[in-house]
This record gives structure tokens, C-alpha cells and sequence, in this order.
């Protein structure tokens, strides 16, 4: 005899093939770390939005020229020959991925991740618009009347002005914003206005509707992060030895800590955790995981008295504040973002509460476990020095690198011309590129043996900023030079910045 099957998984079909999404609606809260985060949201956003208006030595400071091949980042530019460099970044992107999940979990989910970033803006224009989370539940319960079109009216102009705007900047990284702006929007080419309504309506598409979704099942780094975990990763944690058996109860009741209970063992809180998620069935504040398996089977839950009750008191705020609806209180899940929220609400009961913070922190899997826990260890120290080292020597690369180009290519036609008075020549041109923002000057000079010289005798090259040259030059040498010849040009800026030595052959006749 097979099991039911909950109504709720069922579609109109009457097969389990799919359930839809069920809305999270995240309750606000404040504390440090989601402090934290507004300033991250902020740092971020404001680079974002403000580097491409700033200017550096009259040009745009952030600007990634894909026509012309060259990238601008305020004091620094980049050609196509520089592309190690953008190579070692993402090897760079790599390690430090590898460095700060094997330390911390994902800090760049919770703090950084683009995703994470503009769903919080979108965030706070919702709940500026519709109300805290309670009136946005009721909100889309309601029928639609005046006031309801008016406040999701409201909400979805602002989330598209925003996500235009953000569709603009984007493009502006690429062509220049000043410009942009006064070709806005009738002068745009084809490829302006794609761009700027791709990136729009992506950002409004990801951050208005997808929301979580996107980090439960379109990111990649969740699926992959285990990988990267141990026992000893510091990671967001409920303490089940504390905080279990859960349950509310009169004020007054002390900590755990406090009354003598102590800590369960961690059998005995592991049970529980799993009893509670199979007695409940859902997530209790109606979000879109659950810890429950239908395939194993829960004893019931025992009624409990009030001094056998742990620290936390189900009041579900850990859950309620979770931008992807889960409840950390059933252990690390995949869909989990580091963000912390659930840390500072549960701070916040427990400030109420008189207990000690810490129900829900950040600790090791070891710690909250009761083992030895050493979150500095030996290969945070490898990953840590191989990232550490990446960027000294890119920063040393970048710092280092020739701000001139050269390359000369001999004349193929022939590989010599005789020429008036019984002497041979030989034609090469000169590739010459001024890498840098500001004109150059530049000496060539030949190193070569006796009887070759260069004709017209030492150049004097005038370089314009960034300035492509292509210069024809010819050299001399008496019929007496026989053969192959090596020989070098040497390219010197005045200011002795920049110099090139390359070098080539001269032929002359074969006996």
C-alpha cells in the first residue's frame, strides 16, 4: 500500500510532475550584519552607478572601448596585447572563491553577488510601496481594487525606471555615458537601445520576479559549494543542543544556561530538529523548502514541560526574515546565502528574551557540534598565499608593463636592392604603438656591425596619445657586406620611461 500523496503537490492533472513557487515574502530587520549589508549594497551600487560619469585626464575613468580595443580604468589602460592580464583576474576570481567559501561560506552570495545586491534595492521599493511584510501578504490576497492597482502599479514604474537606468549605466561602461546621455534616447544606434533594454529588463525580470529562484536554481555555486566545505568552514548555524526542544513558553523562564538544563546531547537535539520539520510538514511561516522527507517516518513530538524547553521559542522570525524561505533551524541547505538575517533576528528574541545571543551564528559545523574547531587551518593558509601572491604579481605585472610597442617587419619583396653608387639596401617598416594617454617622444637608433648605417641617420619620432604609427625605414650598407647579418633597433622614449630593443637580419649578397 503506497503512501498519500499531499493535495498540495498534486496539479490539475493528478500528477506530482511539478509545484509551483510559493511567494517569500521577507520580513525587514536590522542589526549588524544586515548593516553591514546596506553598506555593501550602497559601496557597490554606488561604484556601479557613479564610476562611469567620473572623468580621469579628460576622458571617461571606467570604459571598456570594445570597438577600439581598449579598456580604461581610471589611471590604467589596457590594449589587446594586455589580455594576460585579464586572465590572471579571472584565475584571481577563481582563488579567491576557493579562499573565502573554504573560510567563511558564501560571503559573496549574502554581500556581494549582483543578484543579492539588486534584489535588495527592489526590496526596499516594495516595501516602501506596499507596506512591511505583513500588509504585503495581505496585499496580494485581497481582490483587486483601486488601492491594490495603485500600490503594484506604483511598484512595478519604479522597479522599471530603476532597471532603465541601471540598463543605461550598464551600457555606458561600454560607450561613452556623456555622450549617451545626449544621444538619449532617439540618437541611440541598434545595439545602444538593445542593450539598454536587455540589461533593463533582465535586472527587472531577476530582481522583481526570480528573486530566489535564481540562487536556488539557476547559480551554479550553490550546487558546487559543498565541495569547497568542511567541518571546520564557518558557516550561518542553529545550535540544536541549546536551542532544542523548541516551543513558546511564560516569560520569565531562563536560559538554558541559566536554569541547569545545559546543552542536550547531540543525538538527542538532532531528533528533535527532525521530529519538529516532520510534525510540521511545511515551513512555518510558509516558504519554499522544507527538511521534510516522505520517505522516512518521524515518532511524534512528546509534550514537553516548560523547564525541559531549549532557548529558542518557535516563534519562526529566523524564518520570516530569509530572502529564500528556509528555515536554518533544519541545518545548512543548499539555498542558504550567508546573509546573516536570520543571526540578527534571532539576536533580537534573545535581547527580549533575557538569554544569551547566539542561537543562530556563525560558528563551525565542529563547534556547534562540541568538537575541536580550527577555523585557521592549513589550507586557508595555501589558498591564502597562492591569492595573495596572484595579485602582488599582477599589481607588479601592471605596474611594470612597457608603455610602447614595437615590432619591425623586413620588406619580403626582395631580400635586397642595389642602389647608386654599388651600395645595397634593405627596407623594413616600423610598427610603432604609443601606449600611453599623453604624446611621447621617441629616438631610434641601429646597432649593427661596420658598414651598415641607418638612412638618413638617427629618427626623432613624435607620438601622439595612444597614438597606431607605421614608418618606412631603409638601411645602407657597402657591397662588401655579404650574407646575413644580425642586427637590432633601439627604441627609446626621451623621458627614458620606455625602450625596446628588437631585432631583425640585413642582407646583403651571396657568394
Amino acid at each position: 500500500m503506497t503512501d498519500k500523496i499531499p493535495i498540495d503537490l498534486l496539479d490539475d492533472g493528478g500528477s506530482a510532475l511539478y509545484v509551483s513557487e510559493r511567494k517569500v515574502y521577507p520580513r525587514d530587520v536590522d542589526g549588524r550584519l544586515q548593516r553591514l549589508r546596506k553598506i555593501a549594497v550602497f559601496v557597490l551600487l554606488g561604484m556601479f552607478y557613479v564610476f562611469p560619469w567620473l572623468s580621469w585626464d579628460g576622458r571617461q575613468a571606467v570604459l571598456f572601448d570594445l570597438p577600439a580595443r581598449k579598456f580604461y580604468v581610471f589611471g590604467l589602460n589596457f590594449w589587446p596585447q594586455d589580455f594576460i592580464f585579464l586572465a590572471m583576474l579571472l584565475v584571481i576570481a577563481g582563488m579567491a572563491l576557493f579562499f573565502f567559501t573554504t573560510l567563511a561560506g558564501r560571503l559573496w552570495c549574502g554581500y556581494a553577488c549582483p543578484q543579492t545586491v539588486w534584489t535588495e534595492v527592489f526590496l526596499w521599493i516594495e516595501q516602501w510601496t506596499e507596506g512591511d511584510r505583513a500588509r504585503r501578504m495581505k496585499l496580494d490576497a485581497g481582490p483587486w481594487n483601486r488601492d491594490k492597482w495603485l500600490r503594484k502599479g506604483g511598484k512595478h514604474v519604479l522597479w522599471l525606471l530603476f532597471a532603465l537606468w541601471t540598463g543605461f549605466t550598464f551600457t555606458g561602461f561600454f560607450t561613452p555615458i556623456h555622450d549617451l546621455a545626449a544621444r538619449a534616447p532617439l540618437g541611440w544606434g541598434a545595439w545602444e537601445v538593445f542593450w539598454v533594454l536587455f540589461y533593463a529588463l533582465a535586472t527587472w525580470g531577476n530582481a522583481g520576479f526570480l528573486r530566489e529562484q535564481v540562487c536556488k536554481y539557476m547559480c551554479p555555486y550553490a550546487r558546487f559549494q559543498s565541495a569547497m566545505f568542511d567541518r571546520n568552514t564557518l558557516l550561518i548555524a542553529y545550535d540544536p543542543m541549546r536551542g532544542e526542544p523548541r516551543g513558546p513558553r511564560r516569560r520569565g523562564l531562563a536560559s538554558v544556561l541559566e536554569r541547569g538544563r545545559g546543552l542536550l546531547g547531540l543525538d538527542a537535539a538532532t531528533d528533535y530538529v527532525f521530529r519538529f520539520a516532520h510534525a510540521t510538514q511545511k515551513v512555518a511561516s510558509a516558504g519554499t523548502t522544507s527538511f521534510v522527507d516522505a520517505g522516512l517516518k518521524a515518532e511524534p513530538l512528546p509534550k514537553f514541560e516548560p523547564e525541559a524547553l531549549g532557548d529558542c521559542i518557535d516563534c519562526t522570525l529566523c524564518v520570516q526574515v530569509c530572502p529564500t524561505g528556509i528555515d536554518i533551524r533544519n541545518g545548512l541547505q543548499i539555498e542558504c546565502i550567508a546573509c546573516g538575517a536570520c543571526i540578527d533576528a534571532c539576536d533580537q528574541v534573545m535581547d527580549k528574551m533575557n538569554y544569551p545571543r547566539g542561537l543562530i551564528r556563525y560558528s563551525t559545523q565542529n563547534a556547534i557540534d562540541g568538537k575541536p574547531s580550527r577555523v585557521l587551518r592549513p589550507r586557508v593558509f595555501v589558498y591564502g598565499l597562492l591569492l595573495a601572491g596572484l595579485c602582488a604579481a599582477w599589481a607588479w605585472g601592471v605596474t611594470h608593463r612597457s608603455p610602447l610597442i614595437a615590432e619591425v617587419l623586413r620588406d619580403r619583396n626582395a631580400l635586397y636592392r642595389e642602389v647608386a653608387g654599388g651600395r645595397i639596401e634593405n627596407g623594413y617598416t616600423l610598427k610603432l604603438v604609443n601606449k600611453t594617454v599623453a604624446p611621447q617622444r621617441y629616438t631610434l637608433t641601429l646597432q649593427a656591425p661596420a658598414g651598415i648605417e641607418l638612412v638618413g641617420g638617427e629618427r626623432h619620432i613624435e607620438a601622439a596619445a595612444e597614438q597606431v604609427m607605421e614608418i618606412p625605414l631603409a638601411l645602407s650598407a657597402d657591397a662588401s657586406v655579404r650574407g646575413r647579418q644580425p642586427i637590432t633597433f633601439n627604441i627609446a622614449s626621451v623621458d627614458g620611461q620606455a625602450r625596446e630593443d628588437v631585432e631583425s637580419s640585413f642582407f646583403g649578397p651571396v657568394e
